[in-house]
């Protein structure tokens, strides 16, 4: 077995099932991925919490208020303006598809990566979120704490671009799709809790497996 599936059960053994992405539709996980961008989940949940309090977490309803509407509601999200327009970007392309996440599942996913990455706003780590957690597309999410972690650990030299680290997953991860959604939010939990910048070794549940201890 590759060290990467001994990572993977080694964190899920030590912190259980994370049952990510929250959200209880589809969209409210997709646009929970582009205001998760470089904030806190705590904060973007406070901007889908706003959302939903004025009954916008629909697609049809959201795609009719313009960017300058949106933007005050997701204010917590940071960057709120730039995300507001990703979110009218997003609805533009959805609109083709008649807001229909079941139609999107009929596509292949290369041809929804492309479409997505090619929207204002949406890097690598939100397209691959929005195909992984709300289409169940079995494709591996890169953060930062995948590197920092795989980089301590010695899997990673710590300098590999976005698709060079996926790649690396998909060769050896070892995992239905439920695997990979769990496996990246169990790497989100231990890099914010345990593999922080400045790590607790002590406390690692997988130090054993780390050539930094």
């Amino acid at each position: 077995m590759h060290i990467v599936n001994k990572i993977y059960q080694q964190l899920l053994s030590h912190y259980g099932p994370q049952h990510w992405w929250p959200g209880e539709t589809q969209f409210e996980v997709t646009i929970g991925a582009i205001l998760a961008q470089n904030v806190s989940w705590t904060n973007a949940a406070k901007a889908i919490g706003n959302l939903k309090k004025h009954n916008l977490l629909n697609p049809q309803k959201l795609f009719k208020k313009k960017v300058e509407a949106i933007a005050p509601l997701i204010k917590s999200s940071g960057y709120y303006n730039q995300k507001a327009g990703a979110i009218a970007s997003f609805l533009r392309w959805f609109a083709h598809y008649n807001f229909s996440f079941e139609t999107l599942q009929t596509l292949p996913t290369e041809t929804l990566r492309t479409q997505l990455l090619s929207l204002h706003r949406i890097g690598p780590e939100t397209a691959d979120s929005i195909l992984l957690y709300a289409l169940d597309r079995k494709i591996f999410v890169v953060d930062a704490y995948t590197k920092r972690i795989f980089t301590r650990v010695g899997l990673l030299a710590g300098t590999e671009d976005y698709t060079t680290v996926q790649q690396f997953f998909h060769q050896h991860f070892e995992g239905t799709v439920y695997d990979y959604n769990e496996y990246h939010a169990l790497i989100v939990k231990h890099g914010k809790d345990v593999c922080t910048k400045k790590p607790h070794c002590d406390e690692c549940c997988i130090a054993k497996l780390c050539r930094k201890v």
